[in-house]
């Protein structure tokens, strides 16, 4: 083995150490308690699928499935459409464009914990001291306290801070964009909208796949808004898969059954990475 090539397994053997030991040895041993009826602690026997099959007869299950899946879908057109139109803004000619750029980022710098408990003060106390100082009816009641609306109070701080890392990465985007393109689409006629439309989208669709998958994948993933907002509920109305996963499993004494939605969720959120991949990678052959 050469000087260069000891440097490089030096260099990638600590993380692939700390992968392995976090990452694989874990998913390996959670999809091996999958099944089993272990709850934590003490004996277990192994049941087959009997876990696997118990899911999808699971009520609360399916119901943190529908959650999930709601508030992904939703997150993730927010998070894009939002973020795209910041980094449009902040990508043109305005002054004090690198400290915008700074303060956009900043909901990312924060912990998921920190800022859903500030949320949670805002939206118990300060909202419906507004509401009732302006008499805005619907205001005046904490919106984490509503069985139908407080998947939206969840929903407005997810998107705040998932916002801020995908404006920078279509901020990255739209800086390789070469301006010649502009000028020939110029002398075309192209302004306005078809500028945006025919010139930057197409341009800009790798890093639209990039942060459909991200976005795609953390909403799927929400917990820390769970915790620290709601804890699941009210009425378990906005319990996420997660959520779900961690409780039950870790207290409540479900740690086979949780370990086989855990197992099955893991290839939920593969199936939708590997789908978004092929359809946004057949969009940029096409264009």
């Amino acid at each position: 083995m050469s000087n260069r090539e000891r440097t490089f397994l030096l260099m990638i053997l600590p993380a692939l150490i700390l992968f392995i030991a976090f990452n694989t040895i874990p998913l390996i041993t959670g999809a091996i308690y999958s099944f089993t009826n272990y709850r934590g602690y003490g004996d277990y026997d192994f049941v087959g699928f009997r876990n696997y099959i118990d899911l999808f007869g699971d009520e609360r299950v399916r119901n943190s499935y529908w959650f999930t899946f709601k508030y992904a879908v939703v997150g993730t057109i927010l998070i894009n459409f939002l973020s795209l139109l910041i980094a449009l803004g902040l990508n043109s000619r305005i002054r004090c464009k690198s400290l915008l750029r700074g303060v956009y980022f900043v909901p990312n710098i924060l912990g998921g914990l920190i800022i859903g408990y500030i949320f949670s003060f805002f939206f118990t106390y300060i909202v419906p001291a507004i509401g009732k100082a302006a008499h805005i009816g619907f205001l005046e009641n904490s919106i984490l306290a509503s069985e139908k609306y407080a998947w939206i109070g969840v929903l407005i701080v997810g998107v705040w801070q998932a916002v801020a890392m995908n404006t920078i990465i279509y901020i990255s985007g739209l800086q390789t964009v070469p301006t010649d393109i502009y000028e020939a689409g110029m002398i075309d006629g192209v302004t306005g909208w078809q500028k945006f439309w025919k010139l930057t989208f197409p341009m800009l669709l790798p890093f639209i796949s990039i942060n459909l998958i991200l976005s795609t994948k953390n909403m799927l993933m929400v917990f820390d808004q769970i915790m620290s907002l709601t804890k699941g509920g009210p009425a378990q109305s906005t319990e996420s898969i997660s959520y779900l996963i961690y409780n039950n499993g870790m207290a409540g004494g479900q740690f086979g059954f949780q370990s086989a939605n855990a197992v099955i969720f893991f290839i939920v959120i593969v199936i939708f990475a590997v789908v978004q991949m092929k359809l946004t990678g057949r969009k940029e052959e096409q264009l």
